[in-house]
């Protein structure tokens, strides 16, 4: 295509070791540990966390819907990459992609930990760790560190750790310890975000509440629906009003959703605007503000692609979510060629390309030479 491939989100299989090595010595006997049982295959055991987390899902790509399993999947029947950095680049040469924004997988389910104490040990394991895992190409693996939001002053000590580590952006809580995202208490965090450069990220499954109706399949489609509400809060709480610098990713919520949310806000707006809280005043419809502040990532969601000129396609990116079961690796060539044809030149490498670098400020010249 004469320029390179980056997937806005995907993600490691945290290594056994990922917390016990790297914790803080006063939390270790309490960090997550990988335990190998006779009927559930190998699982993450979490303290304070009633349910493990089997790992069958979480490496899972490229496997076939019939060959799918949540349980009795073994740790070194995963995918390598997703704890080898070397391993990882043969990973992204057969999916055709030439670096990758990497999250994490256990440290998602984390975020629903009611403990901010045993978050923020656990968060700052984790940085160490995939600082280290980044380090080794760091061209091509470009990670994102944890916060636990305990209050907002040590947020924007994160923020500042974050960076210092060399790591490309912070991956928030869903849920933060003081009041909400839309109080003026978390200005400072804002602020921080915009003088480091740092894009936030808020992604699915790190929420908590929200629970689901009838089957269990049907809570799979409600994964979305907290990342709808922070973006909803973020805008009618005026934080791009006081902020509109400040650039938010809405990671793994799909896409083809946000023409008919931009319509449903504007209505609400317009129709209810005294809803809004005291004092808050908006200078600009709500859509405005989540198609120049707001940046969505998804995978092989046709109706993105179909809808882009519906919607502002320089916030739109694309992923692979490698490793995970939901992963469009190894086939994701095929995928983009079939459902990118509409699409013209420019919004194609927008949407596959030049947003993601944009944002992150990668070095496209540098990325090139590195993945040839």
């Amino acid at each position: 295509m004469g320029y390179p491939i980056i997937s806005a989100d995907s993600h490691i299989t945290e290594h056994p070791d990922t917390y016990t090595a790297y914790i803080d010595s006063a939390w270790k006997d309490k960090a997550p540990k990988m335990v190998r049982t006779k009927n559930h295959g190998d699982v993450f055991v979490i303290d304070g966390m009633d349910r493990p987390i089997a790992m069958g899902l979480v490496a899972a790509a490229g496997k076939p819907a019939e060959e799918l399993t949540e349980a009795g999947v073994l740790f070194e029947e995963l995918h390598r990459g997703g704890w080898d950095p070397d391993a990882r680049m043969a990973d992204q040469d057969k999916d055709g992609v030439a670096a990758e924004v990497i999250y994490p997988t256990v440290g998602l389910m984390l975020c629903n930990h009611k403990d901010f104490d045993y978050k923020k040990a656990c968060f700052d394991a984790y940085n160490r760790w995939i600082a280290e895992y980044c380090s080794h190409h760091p061209n091509r693996l470009l990670g994102c560190g944890q916060t636990a939001m305990r209050t907002p002053a040590e947020g924007v000590a994160d923020l500042h750790a974050i960076k210092e580590a060399r790591l490309r952006g912070v991956m928030m809580p869903g849920n933060p310890a003081e009041e909400d995202y839309d109080s003026e208490i978390y200005n400072p965090v804002w602020e921080a975000a915009i003088e480091l450069g740092f894009p936030l990220s808020f992604h699915i499954l790190t929420t908590r509440g929200g629970g689901h109706r009838g089957p269990r399949l049907n809570s799979f489609m409600s994964i979305i629906r907290g990342n709808q509400d922070i973006m909803g809060t973020l805008i009618f709480g005026g934080v791009f009003e006081r902020y509109p610098e400040l650039k938010v990713v809405c990671v793994e919520a799909d896409a083809g959703w946000v023409p008919h949310y931009l319509y449903r806000m504007d209505h609400a707006y317009t129709r209810h605007r005294n809803w809004l809280g005291e004092g808050i005043e908006l200078s600009k419809l709500p859509s405005e503000y989540f198609s120049e502040n707001i940046y969505t990532t998804f995978q092989d969601d046709w109706v993105a692609f179909r809808c882009a000129d519906q919607m502002n396609w320089r916030r739109l990116m694309w992923a692979n979510d490698f490793p995970h079961s939901d992963s469009t690796w190894p086939w994701s060539q095929e995928m983009l060629a079939e459902q990118c044809q509409h699409l013209t030149d420019e919004q194609r490498e927008a949407i596959l390309c030049g947003n993601v670098a944009d944002l992150y400020h990668i070095d496209l010249s540098t990325l090139v030479a590195t993945a040839a």
